[in-house]
C-alpha cells in the first residue's frame, strides 16, 4: 500500500516522505536536517530507506536543511534545471551533490514514476510533482502556487491522493500585521493559494476522479486549520461529497508529523 507522510508543512518549513514496500522518496527539506531526521524516526522510517529527494523550489522553507542532510546521506536530488542551478550557485548543497534535472514528461526513479509540472510562484522554476507507485496508485502534490493553471489541473487530476496548498484566509491576510508589499506578494498570481481557491480546486478534482485530499503549507499568521478545513469542506459538500467520511480530507500540521495517509 502506498503511503504519504508529512513531517511538517507550513511557511516555516516543509518536508514530506512518500513510498511503499520500504522504499521512499522525500519532497523538500525545509527547517533543518535534524528536524527532518527526527520526523522520519518518529514515523519509523530510516533516512537510509530514501531513494532520492524531490525539490519543488529554492526558497528556504523548502531547502534549508538540505545541505547538511546531503553531507550525511548523499542522495540524488531531483528538480528543474533552474532550481538545481540556483541551489548549486548559492551554496545550498554540497559541491559534490548529485543534482539530477527531472524531465517534465516523466522518468523512473527507483521504481517510482515521477513527473513534474510548473506551478505559478515567484521562484526560479517552481514545480509540483505527480508520482506513480508500483501498486498503480498515484499521488500528486502542488505547494506554493498563486493560481491553479490548466497545467496544474492536468498534473493533479485523477490522482488517488492530492496534496494541495491552502496557505491563507483572505480576511486574515488583509487585516493582519504584514506590510502591504508582502500581502500583495502572497495574494498575487505568483504567490500563494487562498483557502477558497483551494476548496474550489478540490471540488473540481473530486469530479475528475480524485479520491483523497490533504491541505498543506498553511500560514501560521494568515490561516488556521479550522478555516482551511471549513472552506474545503463547504466546496466538497457542494460537489456532493461527504468530507467527514472515509478520511476524504485532512489538514497537515505545520510543526509536527501528521498521521500517515495510506492510499
Amino acid at each position: 500500500m502506498a503511503t504519504f507522510l508529512s513531517l511538517y508543512s507550513g511557511s516555516s518549513g516543509n518536508c514530506a516522505v512518500m513510498g511503499e514496500n520500504g522504499r521512499y522518496l522525500c519532497v523538500d527539506m525545509g527547517k533543518s536536517c535534524r528536524a527532518a531526521v527526527r520526523g522520519m524516526e518518529e514515523a519509523g522510517i530510516s533516512p537510509d530507506a530514501l531513494e532520492g529527494i524531490l525539490i519543488t523550489h529554492e526558497h528556504s522553507d523548502h531547502v534549508s536543511g538540505l545541505k547538511v542532510f546531503l553531507k550525511r546521506w548523499p542522495l540524488p536530488v531531483y528538480g528543474s534545471e533552474a532550481t538545481l542551478a540556483y541551489l548549486a550557485d548559492h551554496d545550498m548543497v554540497p559541491p559534490t551533490a548529485q543534482l539530477c534535472v527531472l524531465q517534465q514528461n516523466g522518468q523512473e526513479i527507483a521504481g517510482f514514476e515521477v513527473r513534474s509540472f510548473h506551478t505559478s510562484h515567484d521562484a526560479a522554476d517552481c514545480r509540483g510533482y505527480r508520482v506513480g507507485f508500483g501498486s498503480g496508485r498515484t499521488l500528486a502534490m502542488a505547494t506554493d502556487l498563486g493560481q491553479v493553471t490548466d497545467e496544474v489541473m492536468e498534473g493533479l487530476s485523477g490522482a488517488d491522493l492530492v496534496v494541495l496548498e491552502a496557505n491563507y484566509d483572505p480576511v486574515r491576510l488583509k487585516m493582519g500585521p504584514y506590510p502591504y508589499y508582502l500581502k500583495s506578494r502572497i495574494a498575487s498570481p505568483r504567490g500563494h493559494l487562498c483557502n477558497r481557491d483551494a476548496g474550489e480546486t478540490l471540488a473540481a478534482l473530486l469530479r475528475a476522479g480524485c479520491e483523497r485530499f490533504a491541505l498543506c503549507h498553511l500560514s501560521q499568521e494568515n490561516n488556521t486549520p479550522q478555516l482551511a478545513l471549513q472552506a474545503a469542506t463547504e466546496s466538497l459538500l457542494a460537489a456532493g461529497a461527504l468530507p467527514g467520511s472515509d478520511g476524504l480530507l485532512q489538514v497537515l500540521s505545520r510543526s509536527k508529523v501528521s498521521p500517515a495517509i495510506q492510499f
